[in-house]
């Protein structure tokens, strides 16, 4: 279920609220220029399907989501728990980061917790199968998959590189609690 938990900035990092109602979700990401809506991830993927049968599945949702924002690529990543890399991926993500571009992610199965880093609160965010997600340009944040990572997600890209990250060195994902995975 997608729930979205406010952390305060300051060690502790004590919860202080926490809502699964998408409107609300949306209403309190919208001052960070958060995107947040709920889409319907119509197919059931097999769990042999390859990034072009993902793509393929969900080609119409992709084409207008490239048009209205500009995009010029798109990739899928698709991580499951028997992933030998799986460690060393959810690592390369728990550091707080920036980019150059807008992170789009329609999720089509699974679940991550992107963490945001607002100006009164850490906004964590479960994302779940249906959520779409714009984080813009130059917003600090940080993304957790669990230590049983089972996710697919398109990502869109303005530049064709893909995902470029860089990093801010600050430790403030050290301290919030990690992700343990859907329930």
């Amino acid at each position: 279920m997608t729930t979205l938990t406010l952390y305060d900035l300051a060690a502790p990092h004590a919860l202080r609220s926490e809502t699964t109602d998408a409107a609300e979700i949306a209403t309190r990401l919208a001052p960070l220029g958060i995107t947040f809506e709920r889409w319907a991830a119509s197919v059931a993927l097999p769990e042999d399907a390859t990034d072009a049968d993902v793509i393929a599945a969900y080609r119409g949702d992709i084409d207008r989501l490239m048009a209205a924002g500009g995009y010029r690529s798109c990739d899928v990543i698709r991580l499951l728990p028997d992933n030998p890399a799986r460690e060393t991926l959810r690592t390369k993500f728990l550091d707080e980061h920036v980019h150059a571009e807008d992170e789009v992610r329609f999720f089509v199965e699974g679940s991550g917790v992107f963490y945001i880093r607002g100006d009164d609160a850490v906004y964590a965010l479960e994302c779940t199968r249906d959520d779409l997600i714009a984080v813009p340009e130059g917003t600090r944040h940080w993304f957790d998959m669990g230590p049983a990572p089972r996710f697919t997600a398109i990502r869109l890209f303005a530049e064709p590189d893909g995902w470029v990250a860089r990093f801010t060195g600050d430790t403030i994902a050290r301290g919030v609690p990690l992700y343990a995975g859907a329930a």
